[in-house]
């Protein structure tokens, strides 16, 4: 099976298994583990932030993050599909209590003038707030697209005018340094808090951190113990974590090329694909435009050893690159995947 579900299919290549084993290791819980806290003052500076702290999962890192920026009922605004309001269960009103409102975006985006329309004071002093503003880079549920700097900063000025927090869901936040060429912390220094995710691109078992402001970070100590996010010699994790920021950033880039490759190879094979909306490891295709259900789509490529996974958009499959996947599952797949979906196979 050529796996393209999802950049979270990885295994731990050897080398991280063997930093793994020799993990030097302590009481986290007590803070005495050395690789968790090596690992985390190097998040802290990778990200321009002050501190960062190690979680099981980005999500738990995205809802203690927005718990700790507003009161519950007020609200917050996201992009309608962004991953905070999709796929975190309701949590942010279950833990947080707070309103959600979703703004349609343009490739995963919104815009400063949304912010300042959505944020504009009531008439009323008891109404309920925009407290927080979250941003997703990449964006998943867009296909991996890559926020412009020029953008994000427009949001983040109209943010800060207005007296907003502001959190980034960083998940895959390397994959869009990397695709612009910048260090991380052009773009996460901007941001109260900003998530980072170590079991996608990075390739890692598990694991995740949430980084801001040290008085943020010790607060979100508490909120760790709450949730359930405590762990003892966890620096058998954490070194999957610093193992892959030694070896595991530059080489998200070989994602990239392959996403581009498979788009582009694809497209001339007459399956609907957009090469130019690949920003970084997504590639989505649009089954529903060959009249084939989502469902009977990924059953075909299955048959045909291909593992592509569903989005939320109907009609729309989609392959993800990661550190599992050679340049010859590539052209395979563009073999495969045009057969499996009964378009024309062209050579390219």
């Amino acid at each position: 099976m050529i796996d393209l579900r999802s950049d979270t299919v990885t295994q731990p290549t050897p080398e991280m298994r063997h930093a793994i084993a020799e993990a030097v290791l302590g009481d986290e819980q007590k803070r005495e583990d050395p690789t968790v806290l090596d690992l985390e003052r190097r998040v802290a500076a990778l990200l321009g932030q002050e501190a960062a702290l190690f979680l099981p999962t980005a999500t738990m890192a995205n809802q203690i993050a927005l718990k700790l920026h507003a009161r519950r009922g007020d609200v917050l605004l996201a992009e309608e599909t962004s991953h905070v309001l999709v796929y975190e269960y309701g949590g942010v009103a279950a833990h947080a209590g707070l309103m959600t409102r979703g703004l349609p975006g343009n490739a995963g985006r919104i815009s400063a003038e949304q912010v300042r329309l959505e944020a504009a004071p009531s008439t009323k002093g008891a109404d309920q707030r925009v407290r927080v503003v979250s941003l997703e880079d990449t964006h998943n549920n867009a296909g991996g697209r890559v926020w412009p700097l020029d953008e994000l900063e427009d949001v983040v000025a109209t943010a800060r005018g207005l007296d907003l927090a502001l959190h980034l869901d960083g998940a895959r936040l390397l994959n869009a340094a990397v695709a612009q060429g910048v260090e991380p912390s052009l773009v996460a220094s901007r941001f109260d808090s900003v998530t980072l995710c170590l079991s996608k691109g990075l390739g890692c078992p598990l694991g995740a951190l949430l980084a801001g402001s040290a008085v943020l970070i010790e607060r979100a100590w508490r909120e760790k113990h709450l949730f359930g996010g405590a762990m003892r010699q966890a620096g058998i994790v954490a070194a999957a974590g610093v193992h892959a920021l030694d070896h595991h950033v530059e080489r998200l880039a070989d994602d990239h090329a392959r996403a581009r490759r498979l788009a582009e190879g694809l497209h001339a094979a007459g399956v609907p694909v957009r090469p130019e909306d690949v920003e970084t490891n997504f590639v989505q295709v649009d089954v529903g435009a060959l009249d084939l259900e989502r469902d009977e789509a990924l059953a075909r490529l299955k048959e045909v050893g291909v593992g592509l996974s569903a989005t939320i958009h109907p009609g729309r499959v989609r392959a993800v690159m990661h550190l599992g996947v050679s340049d010859d599952d590539v052209e395979r797949a563009i073999e495969l995947v045009p057969s499996a979906l009964g378009t024309t196979v062209a050579v390219v």
